[in-house]
């Protein structure tokens, strides 16, 4: 027996329990992990509420992402023995595995011996923001030196991911943000502008950075009708990535923007990525060398043990955080 999180029905935090069940042994092509910490995404809040890509099968486990040691190694598993330190990039859908408990199952496809240099909890916050980051930055876009990157919501993990990316790239990060309360923190964390959307104006102020020249990428999780001026800010063949839906109405395309630029306007989810399994070698690799260089450094906002599950969903709602929530078990 082991302490799971589950949920019976969507809704609330509050429909969060911390419940004893049975956790059998890993399968063929599974690992078997003793949980030390456990990362908390915009995901499973939405998988909670019945609002993500896939719904709830009750009772319903969620999770995608963990760090700990190897229990037990499923057949035909190669590369970990019992004891190894290890954290998981998500590469499955919620519902089909689920990584918020004391023991859990994973696929070893997705399991990784993340750099010494990592503490549990570190661990546990790096693979969802940095692989997210790495496929629409590094992957797709090829962001090149020099070249000017819009990043939305970015006091979340992935957008202080993308900062950090950008910078290792030798790009300039610019950070929006809704209000300037967040600017000070933004820029220690390596943001070379910070833009509060809602009070200055975006493009005038992208013109100002960019000498006219507009954005080359702009990578959002939110959308909704504040994509039009960031369209509007984008330069010559700009790409803008949306990888969120945190506001769900239709995108606002101003046609002659995307006409008159060329422009690339794309749906993104990190499993583009984690399901090519060339791609994500490659993923690994990047992160892993940048993490044990220091050049990626995962931020932990908040942690809270397992028996505070609800109140970190809750901090989680509160937008209040920079960085990534933290569950230890």
């Amino acid at each position: 027996m082991s302490r799971i999180v589950r949920f019976h029905e969507t809704g609330g935090p509050e429909v969060l329990k911390v419940e004893d069940v049975a956790v059998p042994a890993p399968k063929a092509g599974e690992v078997q992990i003793r949980v030390k910490a456990m990362g908390l995404n915009r995901a499973e809040v939405m998988f909670r509420t019945g609002q993500y890509v896939t719904q709830p099968t009750f009772p319903a486990i969620l999770g995608y992402e963990a760090a700990g040691t190897v229990e037990a190694v499923g057949p035909d598993v190669a590369g970990f023995a019992v004891g190894d330190p290890v954290s998981v990039v998500p590469c499955f859908m919620l519902g089909d595995y689920g990584l918020h408990g004391e023991l859990v199952n994973a696929p070893a496809f997705g399991v990784v011996k993340h750099p010494e240099n990592l503490s549990w909890e570190e661990a546990a916050a790096t693979w969802m923001m940095f692989v997210t980051a790495y496929g629409a930055l590094v992957d797709i876009a090829n962001v090149q030196a020099g070249q000017t990157v819009l990043i939305r919501a970015a006091s979340s993990s992935v957008g202080l991911a993308a900062i950090q990316i950008v910078n290792a790239l030798g790009a300039v990060p610019v950070a929006l943000t809704r209000r300037s309360a967040k600017r000070d923190e933004l820029l220690k964390h390596g943001a070379a502008h910070v833009i509060a959307t809602e009070e200055q104006d975006l493009v005038a102020e992208v013109n100002r950075i960019t000498e006219g020249k507009g954005a080359n990428v702009a990578f959002d999780p939110v959308g909704g009708p504040e994509v039009a001026k960031i369209l509007d800010a984008l330069g010559y063949l700009g790409i803008f990535f949306q990888y969120g839906a945190l506001d769900t109405t239709p995108l606002a395309v101003p046609v002659m923007p995307l006409l008159g630029k060329d422009l690339t306007v794309r749906g993104y989810q990190l499993f583009e990525i984690t399901k090519d399994p060339a791609r994500l070698e490659r993923a690994k690799d990047y992160i892993v060398k940048g993490l044990a260089s220091g050049a990626l450094k995962p931020v932990v906002a908040k942690t809270f043990t397992l028996d505070q599950i609800v109140e970190a969903h809750r901090f989680m709602e509160s937008n209040e955080q920079v960085g990534k929530i933290v569950v230890t078990a």
